[in-house]
């Protein structure tokens, strides 16, 4: 790794040569031909706020996986000759005092805005609100051409009229929408992400040209270098996390339309890329006006499972390079000459480890990243959250070579090692949950502050079908770290004796995560249970045979896993007495569980929790029941 401080001091000697890497062939130039001169298309106020954000919603209303991006500050109209918010962000030059206020990590949230369209959500900030007005016409410093490609597509599909539309519009994800496409969300960050590149791009190109001339007037002397910092020490300025290779195909799809006609013209490695992401209909290359519609399959699944897991490609591991030229869009460029990597999180991972081993490997790519975007993050929660820290972690490090880049040309602040806090991150889930808020805490650290969405829910109880008595046994904890030995405490005090001495068969006890599911096995097997297990790590072999036991009543116990249901989503039969050993993340998995009592006689559900389960309560029960459990003196609660 070259040192930080030879890289200073090779600025320090002066001169400024063409980078080898970018702007020096046709194919690596601007992809937007109009140029710095041409006034761009201004927002009110202020400069776009630059925001770490964490999107919470809910499903069982119409979801809002709105973005506020860069997009939503706004105030007085700037001159059209000033900087755009591009250049206001990344030419801040940040101080010691704000960087020893990031690192402690401390947020205060000093504002509060009501969500828009959404009477049970509201907006949440530190610093300046970014949300105080709104402005339909507003066009959010998009390149121009961007915007008016961008308005043509989507008028011709019949959909928003304005860029506003698409980030202010409450929707459902597209797996919860039947099995007709919604890109309205992918719409924003897409749209988001391409201004950031051909921003980034024609910045290097003009500066390219300034050079070009002011080296041949000068006749080799150097040039001052502090007027051409434009880049990072790789190309690569986007990274997109997605959980599933079906809904990177669709990212790829929309973004390829959203690209100005003269790029989307030639897309290279398209056939190789539906061979690799598509699900093997040929409609996937010919449908490029408008949104996708499934036909749904003859399926006992539900439709948001064969939206998300069955008809498209399941695959959770991928990664793939988008790069722009003068000539189209290249797929499956190489990582450091592209402009967009699209990825899952153990695709990264697998690359990582690759490194690791082969020491002429690396994933120096990943250090120059300035928009992070990790979607469907409540699908990510059913996978390893661990690769989604670890791929965060990696971001924005000093790189191990210098890739041909001019380090003349590198912005301070990435040989400073504080590009992490002009990272923007976006993080769109359907939900929120303890994992997911501290990455939000400890890896967002953009300097300009967090904006997250908080939301008050209804409840899923009215979609339990069956007259169930659902009794809420709440056990006292001191701390996170006391909270699993407490909830197995209790389950063997409380709980498991009672099931011991009962001779009732049908006994399904349902629990969240995996480790809660590996201690239990272990308990119940250290007291000779009667027991089948179900968990995400099944063979498929084994399923009808696990099912049949329990079903038959071979086995008196069964153990289910919610990644199990959210992988199989199997209607188990034979169940007789459930117990909700820890909540569902998803809560639309609770009335699920609780409805395979359908064929029970006792029709009673006991379900566990701690007040450190809230977010996972008052989506189940509702924000008002939630709080009234956790407040309350009494530990016992009953809904039927």
């Amino acid at each position: 790794m070259p040192a930080k401080g030879n890289i200073v001091q090779n600025r320090a000697k002066g001169g400024v040569k063409l980078s080898e890497d970018v702007g020096t062939d046709d194919d690596d130039a601007a992809v937007m031909s109009d140029t710095d001169d041409e006034s761009d298309l201004r927002m009110n106020n202020q400069s776009l706020s630059e925001r770490s954000m964490i999107l919470r919603s809910s499903l069982c209303l119409k979801r809002m996986k709105c973005i506020l991006t860069t997009i939503l500050k706004r105030g007085v109209l700037l001159d059209v000759y000033s900087c755009s918010s591009f250049d206001n962000h990344l030419s801040h030059k940040i101080s010691s005092s704000e960087i020893d206020h990031l690192m402690k990590r401390k947020w205060r949230y000093t504002w509060k805005m009501p969500a828009l369209n959404q009477s049970s959500c509201y907006w949440r900030g530190t610093g300046t609100c970014a949300i105080k007005d709104s402005d339909v016409n507003a066009h959010y410093d998009l390149k121009p051409r961007l915007y008016k490609h961008w308005l043509e597509s989507f008028n011709a599909s019949g959909g928003s009229n304005s860029y506003y539309d698409i980030m202010h519009h409450n929707k459902k994800p597209f797996y919860l929408k039947g099995m007709e496409e919604d890109s309205n969300i992918m719409d924003a960050y897409l749209m988001h992400s391409l201004n950031h590149i051909f921003r980034s791009r024609d910045l290097i190109v003009k500066n390219e040209r300034e050079l070009a001339k002011n080296q041949d007037s000068l006749e080799g002397k150097a040039v001052d270098s502090e007027s051409y910092l434009d880049r990072g020490f790789t190309r690569p300025k986007v990274l997109i996390l997605l959980p599933l290779a079906g809904i990177a195909r669709r990212v790829v799809k929309r973004l390829i339309q959203l690209t100005p006609t003269k790029h989307e013209a030639s897309v290279e490695n398209l056939e190789r890329f539906y061979e690799e992401f598509g699900s093997g209909r040929t409609e996937d290359k010919d449908d490029e006006d408008g949104p996708e519609l499934h036909k749904p399959k003859q399926s006992a699944k539900p439709p948001d499972h064969q939206a998300l897991l069955g008809r498209d490609n399941d695959n959770d591991h991928f990664m793939i390079g988008v790069k722009y030229t003068n000539k189209g869009i290249n797929l499956y460029g190489d990582f450091y000459s592209s402009d967009v990597l699209i990825a899952s999180p153990l695709g990264i991972i697998t690359k990582i480890g690759e490194a690791e081993v082969e020491k002429e490997k690396d994933f120096d790519y990943l250090s120059s990243i300035e928009i992070l975007i990790i979607d469907h993050a409540d699908v990510m929660l059913m996978q390893n959250w661990s690769h989604v820290n670890t791929v965060v972690e990696q971001l924005n490090k000093l790189p191990s070579k210098q890739h041909g880049t001019d380090i003349m040309r590198i912005r301070p602040w990435y040989l400073d090692e504080q590009a992490r806090f002009y990272r923007q991150t976006i993080i769109l889930s359907s939900h929120v949950n303890p994992e997911l808020n501290a990455l939000f805490n400890q890896h967002c650290l953009n300097y300009q502050g967090k904006i997250k969405l908080e939301c008050k829910y209804k409840g899923v109880l009215p979609k339990i079908l069956i007259p169930v008595r659902q009794i809420y046994e709440r056990f006292d904890t001191e701390s996170i770290a006391e909270a699993d030995d407490a909830r197995l405490k209790y389950f063997c005090e409380k709980v498991f004796p009672k099931i011991k001495d009962s001779v009732q068969n049908g006994v399904m006890i349902f629990i969240s995560s995996y480790f809660e599911f590996v201690r239990l096995r272990n308990y119940l097997k250290s007291q000779a249970a009667s027991v089948c297990l179900f968990g995400e790590y099944i063979k498929r072999n084994d399923i009808a045979h696990v099912r049949g036991q329990f079903f038959r009543g071979e086995k008196k116990i069964m153990l289910y896993t919610e990644r199990a249901h959210f992988y199989y989503r199997y209607k188990i039969r034979g169940v007789k007495n459930l117990i909700i050993y820890s909540l569902p993340e998803r809560k639309e998995f609770y009335p699920e569980i609780v409805n395979l009592l359908e064929e029970s006689d006792s029709m009673n559900c006991r379900v566990l929790f701690s007040r450190l389960d809230h977010l996972r309560l008052e989506r189940i029960v509702g924000s008002a029941a939630a709080k009234r459990m956790v407040d309350s003196e009494k530990s016992v609660f009953v809904f039927a």
